[in-house]
């Protein structure tokens, strides 16, 4: 009688009740098996999970289920990172209360990740938004600033003078603000800030212990903390050309060096210099203005088109009291990089060179390669930016750059300007301090009051949390908060007089930059942590294994790593630096777009067929022909995005699971393809035909390995598969797993034909068995549901998510057999396949035989065999 097909309508539902009512992934602290915390970034309850929480899941899941079944006591949970300006949009746009939009997103997004069978402690569940989150965060607000960690100051932010409210740099498009179309303006606000640059050299030196960290991830934040060492040189304003009680331009530079190869000076439009020179200069002014109203992205800038204009103002060359510089106000020097001026060496930098020659300043070349003739070296449109030797610059000539740098150090380090040297040896960082500040209502409520008499007072612990009102309005630009005609208006804990709340709220950053440690004990009311479960010896911290996108690499876990640091120096960690001990950032999921006559059309409305080789597309709905553009990062603006409901609809979790850890390394981007989830569907069915149909003869038989005859192949094959399954998904090859789990279908295929057929012998029989239960276990990571029904059917008892991964026999998994690549006079020309323990003489005769080298030697003896044992064969003609 035929096999019944594999149903994961009926299926899945079954197992993930039986999971639940097992309480099979509830965690409890005081078990006392070795710790594991597996954890995926958390996600925005936008309201529907997309592909990419699909496979990152689904690579978090698979570790959990590994390590549960290697013994360990494993924390998988999951949260949500649910305040933000989306919500806030929503309430805007559809007149909906951003606490119910978010709400409602979570329970069904959380619908969803409950029917791909993940193996999360919902018990354990958080959510950002909830009061009962944030009263803990705004404790940590309250301890951080008391003990030196956070400031409040001036800073200068992008204002959208229509929304009334800040913008981060990334909402500032060609000038105007992203949603208003505004233009933007340069203010400066009193804003609060965690002080980051405190511990910029700690988690500089620190990136160096992050061993299971990817070396790009390590790169990034290298690279954004930015450490620099050079020179804060003070260069003599000419008194002739200098505003009212300016004497000199302080500018740091890590290549002093190059000081002979200055031809100009660029200052920001917000510098103080600049603001003095533009109070009578109206074109300057004008120009200030200007550049006040565009966006201070890195990014941006290093696109911009470099302009500036002439103060007017002119320094002194360190070096020579007749050579004087112009400074200009730059649109790409910025006050919170250095100390908002530069000297521009325009041959050493393309920057600077770009602005020489656009403002016919000079270009003098002062380094050039070694072995360069220093009489015809040019800089034209290209700047030199590597090693060489010095030229152009007096007593420099003849040195290397580092030579160079410090004697330059070293003869300005002992002259006085105004009281201060002239040169100071300085280390700098790019980092800076983190901006907290955010003028919307939807995020955690800075939990301080202003007073006039007593200044910024902080909420007592008791009076946490300070709740967000739940009676706003949206009909108004700006924040809700600022309009609130009672929220924020209380009595100063201090003086008790009328004081006013802070109406900012904190970054959203902030909210998932501890979220990791306020898992391991979410009911603890009392405190944000519980000393006991977040590190130490019964701790969870760090977290084993970090699982998230490389969008992710900078901010996010740069802003963790200093949560980690603060909340160490205010008690609530006890000797946790390093939040994340492995970090892996997986590719992302991509897939065709498709353009008709209206527009990007999605994969659900279209066919795409094969004629004689070229592919071709059509509009499921009248057959009108589409074109088929380029595989990109599956998006809504570009409609390519394929509905995980659907997926999981068709074929089953276990089908978009497999297909996700299958179809490429986890590193890279996985191409979605119908033909691809198809053929993963296949093999579930193909698994589940392998057991069913071998359950029947099987029942009552012991599993037993074999080390002879034909049994011992498939007891070979299946211990082989558990070794290398565990190994791969330790290193989180998931697609290596995935290939040796297809090795032992096919190596298990033939004899279960024959147990079904009732021609294998009790061998045979025994070693199957034993083989198929080892299968069950090594697909229960990746397809736990198909896993749990093989199991049934095979008269388990109990749960497979809740068995053990199997133990293997290393001789079983010892290859008895090795190949030789064989040359043919010096030139690889095929390889042998022998046993591993063949003697000289049977390596020589299996070699003679190959058809590669019967056809070299044409009938005649060779002259001679070199066989190097286990190693390599050469046939010399």
């Amino acid at each position: 009688m035929a096999t019944e097909r594999y149903n994961p309508r009926a299926a899945e539902p079954k197992w993930q009740k039986a999971w639940d009512a097992a309480k099979l992934f509830e965690t409890k602290n005081e078990d006392p098996r070795p710790k594991y915390y597996v954890l995926e970034m958390f996600p925005y309850p936008s309201g529907r999970i997309h592909m990419g929480h699909v496979r990152n899941y689904t690579m978090g899941d698979v570790v959990a289920r590994h390590r549960r079944a290697l013994g360990y006591n494993v924390l998988h949970p999951m949260g949500w990172d649910a305040f933000g300006l989306p919500a806030e949009n929503a309430a805007r746009d559809r007149g909906v209360n951003p606490r119910a939009w978010t709400y409602q997103n979570i329970e069904a997004m959380k619908a969803q990740l409950k029917v791909m069978g993940l193996s999360l402690d919902w018990a354990r569940e958080i959510a950002t938004c909830d009061p009962s989150y944030y009263k803990h965060q705004q404790k940590m607000f309250l301890d951080f600033w008391k003990a030196g960690l956070v400031e409040r100051k001036s800073a200068k932010v992008n204002w959208d003078p229509e929304d009334m409210t800040v913008l981060a740099n990334e909402q500032v498009i060609d000038g105007r603000g992203w949603r208003s179309g505004a233009l933007v303006e340069q203010r400066d606000l009193t804003q609060w800030f965690f002080k980051i640059t405190a511990m910029a050299q700690e988690l500089l030196d620190s990136i160096d212990t992050l061993d299971q960290w990817p070396d790009k991830v390590k790169l990034m934040q290298a690279n954004w903390i930015g450490r620099s060492e050079g020179l804060l040189l003070r260069w003599q304003i000419d008194p002739a050309t200098a505003p009212g009680g300016e004497v000199a331009l302080d500018v740091f530079t890590t290549r002093p060096d190059t000081i002979f190869g200055a031809s100009f000076m660029a200052i920001a439009a917000d510098h103080p210099l600049a603001r003095k020179a533009a109070e009578g200069n109206p074109k300057l002014a004008a120009f200030i203005e200007e550049i006040g109203h565009r966006g201070t992205a890195a990014a941006d800038l290093e696109t911009a088109e470099k302009n500036g204009m002439d103060t007017g103002i002119r320094v002194v060359h360190p070096f020579d009291p007749s050579w004087t510089l112009p400074v200009y106000v730059a649109n790409f020097v910025l006050m919170d990089y250095g100390t908002g001026a530069i000297f521009g060496c325009p041959s050493g930098d393309q920057r600077d060179l770009d602005f020489a020659n656009k403002y016919g300043l000079p270009v003098v070349p002062v380094v050039m390669p070694e072995g360069a003739d220093a009489a015809t070296f040019r800089i034209l449109e290209e700047a030199f930016v590597d090693d060489g030797v010095m030229i152009n610059s007096r007593f420099l000539d003849g040195m290397k750059p580092k030579q160079a740098f410090d004697e330059v150090a070293n003869r300005l380090s002992g002259i006085s300007i105004g009281g201060r040297p002239q040169a100071e040896r300085k280390v700098q960082f790019r980092l800076r301090d983190w901006l907290i500040s955010r003028q919307r209502y939807w995020g955690c409520p800075i939990p301080v009051v202003h007073c006039d008499a007593c200044g910024s007072v902080p909420v007592p612990e008791a009076a946490l949390p300070i709740e967000l009102p739940v009676d706003v309005s949206f009909d108004r630009p700006g924040n809700p908060l600022d309009h609130h005609p009672t929220w924020k208006h209380v009595a100063c804990p201090q003086c008790g007089k009328d004081a006013r709340r802070d109406t900012d709220t904190m970054d959203t950053f902030v909210d998932s930059s501890w979220y990791f440690a306020r898992f391991t004990d979410p009911w603890n009311e009392q405190a944000p942590t519980t000393l006991s479960a977040v590190d130490g010896p019964s701790g969870w911290l760090p977290v084993n294994q970090y699982i998230g996108g490389i969008e992710h690499a900078i901010l996010h876990l740069l802003y963790s790593r200093f949560f980690a640091r603060a909340m160490k120096a205010t008690g609530h960690l006890n000797s946790v630096d390093e939040p994340f001990q492995g970090l892996f950032t997986q590719g992302m999921v991509v897939h065709e777009t498709y353009k008709g006559p209206d527009g990007w059309v999605t994969p659900a409305e279209v066919k795409v067929e094969d004629f004689d080789g070229t592919r071709k597309a059509f509009l499921l709905d009248g057959g009108t022909p589409i074109e088929i553009g380029p595989i990109e990062k599956m998006s809504k603006s570009k409609k390519n995005v394929v509905d995980p409901d659907d997926i999981i609809g068709s074929y089953g979790a276990d089908t978009a699971r497999w297909f996700m850890l299958s179809d490429s390394p986890p590193e890279r981007d996985v191409i979605w393809t119908e033909a691809g989830v198809e053929g993963a569907h296949r093999f579930v069915q193909r698994l589940w035909r392998l057991v069913s149909e071998a359950a029947p003869s099987l029942a009552g038989v012991a599993p037993k390995a074999a080390r002879e005859g034909e049994a011992a192949e498939i007891s070979r094959a299946a211990h082989r598969a558990v070794k290398a399954v565990g190994e791969e998904i330790e290193r989180l090859g998931f697609n290596k797993a995935v290939a040796r789990i297809y090795a032992l279908a096919n190596a298990l295929q033939g004899p279960v034909a024959d147990i079904a057929a009732g021609k294998a012998s009790a061998e045979v029989a025994a070693a199957a068995r034993e083989a198929l239960d080892m299968l069950v276990v090594l697909i229960a990571p990746m397809m736990p549901h198909l896993a749990e029904e093989c199991f049934a059917a095979l008269g388990g008892s109990g749960l497979a998510a809740d068995r053990l991964w199997p133990a293997f026999d290393p001789a079983l998994t010892v290859d008895n057999e090795i190949v030789m690549p064989v040359q043919i006079n010096g030139k690889k020309r095929g390889d042998l396949t022998i046993a591993r323990d063949a003697d000289q003489g049977a390596v020589e005769k299996a070699a003679l035989e190959l058809e590669v080298v019967r056809k070299a030697l044409e009938g005649k003896k060779p002259r001679k065999v070199i066989v190097v044992p286990q190693r390599i064969v050469n046939v010399v003609v």
